[in-house]
């Protein structure tokens, strides 16, 4: 092992500079390839996110879960919430997004975001908070690679597990024990809407108790989980993750 080691770092030094950033490169690719695999069966070890809320001074509250230790109507609230149409895109929503520089045309002080929730695991897990052009791009390119490589109820279970859903909490489980005392399998369909409502900042729009802006969007949410429940594709996509054969 050690002659292998020393042959490698023998010929990496007999490179020129450019090949060394060739090889470099490569293998940061390769890596990063290796981890995305991998992270269709584990969940990540901690994400940038995460990293970020401890720098913050946050604590980190987090309890990673699989998705049929998660209630369903939890899946059903953030995709009302946060992703209406997560099962007709590859990861980008174009139409969300035309919609969005209109609106944020017209009104300058309340933006719009058209984030689909592909997109918010891709930022969670791999990259940092920002709005500059270069982390866009490497947003897009993530948010294509996972939709490439994990299923919709991957991508769905991870988003469950891995956003911020308050002040230093991650996850629905650590958010369902916070806020209401039990597992995040026994929330309510009010319970799940009232945190899919914090969503947009769960630093500012508090749960318990409930701000201003989770008592305004929690009905709607509900509201919008009546009609999302019985789209055929939604349907599909919930009665998929909790099917006997995958527990």
């Amino acid at each position: 092992m050690k002659n292998l080691l020393f042959r490698i770092l023998s010929w990496f030094k007999q490179l020129t500079k450019l090949r060394k950033a060739f090889v470099i490169i490569a293998l940061v690719i390769a890596l990063h390839w290796v981890y995305m695999i991998l992270l269709i069966l584990f969940f990540p070890p901690i994400t940038t996110t995460q990293i970020n809320s401890i720098f913050e001074g946050y604590s980190l509250q987090r309890d990673y879960v699989c998705i049929d230790q998660i209630s369903p109507e939890a899946a059903l609230a953030v995709l009302a919430a946060e992703d209406q149409t997560f099962m007709n895109h590859f990861g980008i929503d174009l139409e969300s997004i035309e919609k969005a520089i209109e609106h944020n045309k017209k009104k300058h002080k309340r933006k719009h975001g058209a984030s689909t929730i592909s997109q918010q695991v891709a930022k969670n897990i791999f990259l940092w908070q920002g709005r500059s052009w270069f982390r866009k791009g490497l947003e897009v390119y993530f948010t294509f690679m996972i939709e490439l490589l994990w299923t919709k109820e991957r991508i769905l279970e991870m988003y469950l597990n891995t956003v911020e859903m308050g002040e230093g909490i991650f996850g629905i489980e650590a958010a369902a024990r916070q806020y209401f005392k039990k597992s995040a399998r026994f929330l309510t369909r009010e319970e799940a809407a009232m945190i899919a409502a914090s969503l947009p900042n769960p630093k500012k729009y508090r749960v318990k108790p409930m701000s201003a802006w989770v008592m305004l969007r929690k009905p709607w949410i509900v509201e919008q989980m009546n009609h999302l429940e019985y789209d055929e594709d939604i349907k599909q996509l919930i009665n998929g993750m909790y099917s006997p054969k995958r527990k």
